[in-house]
């Protein structure tokens, strides 16, 4: 206990200001693991996810950032044309999420409505754990059955009837609650595959012909904007473009899904490139402050050093009192890390931003407690790495001038 004692006292704290140094440069280096840990599982998550969408002939559209749509001239009859030659010469799939309604709830938080017709719903993205499926076969003017994120489970169980006035149609609507939709459902970006919403505070709202013809034009806009064509072709799907320019004069990009995916790897390569060298600068830091504070401070005590070596500190204690010390300073950044990401699921609950709300323990969820395992496992290795460095050099410390003194 004495020789612990001393090296913390004389030899780790000697220099207290290095010691506040490292720990934010230790936690900077532990936060950037973890991102990019999570951002990782989220990419991958979404792969898989995107992976039903990768099939031949199913292209996905974007609107051209060179020919955008002129919203003056849109009119409700312009996009019904649009969506009535899509009928006639696609199956496609439509989603458009987003859409405020009025609808109330116990923690105050807003109800977005999501909308998606059968073929998109039919791709399995959307798991229930109550009730059952969406039906598409409904009209407007009778109930409209729906699907409710877990955070609406209790305000509006299953079979619970909801009437509003529809956002999109702009006319009073009935929903029925037919299922829930799973804890944490999400959906991943098309082109961004790490970016995901959380649909915990969401409407599913399913979408027919006869709702799209009644729909008011800014649903129209905003659910073409991500617009999944299947079995078609590139030549097809230019002279759809024609119509788009005639009507909205604007322009469509359709893109295969592995076209999205080379898309998405040119930032997203170059991103953790950038996160990769910040990390490396980090750790440079991090090892060499370590090791010369630790070095200088037992040259400077080398007399006391040399004395508890003679009276039964061997190299084999130090090395576990050394990996004592280091493991203390990165499991004080980890658990700062750990906070920062609570704090960051809570401030989603304390702000009301719907789309990132999620269920777990501490509002975390399994991707960011893998990301924090892993953020751990770096921390060990980073550990061994810099207690193994500083006993080969403190090794190399000749005992004699401690004698000598």
């Amino acid at each position: 206990m004495k020789n612990f004692s001393f090296f913390i006292r004389k030899i780790f704290l000697r220099r207290w200001i290095l010691i506040v140094t490292i720990i934010p440069f230790l936690f900077v280096a532990n936060y950037l693991v973890f991102i990019v840990a999570r951002s990782s599982m989220s990419t991958v998550q979404g792969y898989q996810e995107m992976q039903k969408l990768n099939q031949e002939g199913t292209y996905i559209g974007r609107e051209d950032a060179d020919h955008m749509i002129n919203f003056d001239i849109v009119t409700n009859e312009k996009m019904h044309d649009i969506y009535t030659y899509l009928d006639n010469h696609f199956r496609y799939g439509l989603y458009s999420d987003g859409t405020i309604s009025s609808i109330s709830n116990r923690y105050g938080i807003e109800v977005p409505l999501n909308y998606i017709n059968q073929d998109f719903y039919q791709q399995n993205l959307f798991g229930i754990s109550d009730g059952v499926d969406l039906s598409f076969d409904y009209s407007i003017k009778d109930k409209i059955p729906v699907l409710v994120g877990e955070g609406l489970r209790r305000d509006y169980p299953i079979g619970t009837e909801i009437r509003l006035k529809e956002p999109s149609l702009r006319r009073d609507v009935i929903f029925t609650v037919c299922g829930v939709l799973k804890k944490n459902t999400s959906h991943s970006n098309f082109y961004t595959l790490s970016s995901k919403k959380y649909y915990n505070f969401s409407i599913l709202v399913p979408v027919n012909k006869e709702f799209i013809q009644n729909a008011q034009r800014g649903f129209g806009v905003n659910a073409i904007m991500n617009l999944v064509i299947f079995d078609s072709t590139r030549e097809k799907l230019e002279e759809f473009n024609e119509l788009i320019q005639k009507n909205l004069e604007a322009r469509f990009k359709f893109s295969t899904q592995d076209e999205n995916y080379e898309f998405f790897k040119d930032y997203y390569v170059a991103s953790l490139e950038i996160i990769f060298c910040i990390t490396f600068v980090i750790l440079i830091v991090v090892v060499a402050l370590s090791i010369w504070n630790t070095l200088a401070s037992i040259r400077l005590m080398i007399k006391d050093f040399s004395i508890h070596l003679f009276v039964g500190l061997s190299y084999s204690r130090l090395r576990l009192m050394l990996y004592g010390y280091i493991g203390l300073l990165l499991f004080v950044s980890w658990v700062a890390v750990v906070l920062c990401t609570i704090a960051d699921r809570y401030r989603a609950w304390a702000e009301k931003i719907t789309f990132f709300i999620t269920y777990g323990v501490f509002g975390l969820i399994g991707m960011d407690w893998l990301a924090l395992l892993v953020t751990m496992g770096f921390d060990i290795a980073l550990a061994v790495m810099i207690v193994e460095l500083m006993m080969r050099k403190i090794k190399k410390i000749p005992i004699s001038l401690g004698v000598m003194q």
